[in-house]
């Protein structure tokens, strides 16, 4: 048996029943489990599991929630978010929160076990299924010749975490102007109009950025 310790949690009960006996026949150390994000929390905080196997859509607290919580407060536990999802957005702000792996249920059975022996290595593992839905590589590199300069420099003190009054007064524009660029970044990277996804996907292409 793998000593690493896992908790698991997924709001559908079949579900998770089939994940935690899949895991227990795989020889996995599967301590907890748990319906909703707040207890999955709450787990995480009473046991400091090596593991969680999270939904991303469960009530209480989401996946991502539960993640960004582990973050904040310092909490080792590697996170696996499983989900239906094919989002760009999510699978982005995912990754910026530096969560372990990334499955897509309808592979979950297929890959869970992979996941799983790359993270239990100190190795991220991100569905190769999501990746090639979303294009990532292919298409952020290519979003980025889209970009005005004043557009790209905008984007790399976003992704610093700059904000629209500070980023107004390094360029000695208006923050009128700032928030225009931005509009016309999200557009032109074709993102959801959300209030952080243009943040987060600086953050993630950083290296696009050098200019």
């Amino acid at each position: 048996m793998n000593n690493s310790s896992i908790i698991i949690a997924d709001d559908h009960p079949l579900l998770l029943k089939g994940l935690h006996d899949f895991l227990i026949e795989k020889n996995y150390n599967v301590i907890d489990s748990a319906n909703n994000g707040t207890t999955a929390y709450e787990l995480i905080e009473q046991h400091q599991p090596s593991i969680a196997v999270l939904d991303i859509q469960m009530p209480g607290m989401s996946g991502i929630e539960v993640a960004k919580k582990c973050q904040k407060n310092n909490l080792k536990t590697k996170i696996i978010l499983i989900t239906l999802h094919k989002e760009k957005d999510l699978f982005l702000e995912a990754k910026n929160l530096n969560v372990s792996g990334y499955v897509l249920k309808e592979f979950a059975i297929e890959e869970i076990e992979i996941c799983l022996e790359a993270v239990i290595k100190d190795k991220s593992y991100f569905s190769p299924k999501i990746t090639e839905l979303l294009k990532i590589e292919k298409d952020d590199s290519s979003y980025m010749s889209l970009l005005t300069p004043s557009e790209k420099k905008i984007l790399k003190l976003i992704s610093n975490d700059k904000t629209n009054k500070e980023i107004a007064d390094l360029l000695f524009i208006s923050v009128r102007t700032v928030e225009k660029h931005r509009s016309n970044i999200i557009s032109k990277l074709d993102l959801n109009p959300r209030t952080n996804s243009l943040l987060i996907w600086a953050k993630e292409h950083r290296d696009l950025l050098s200019i």
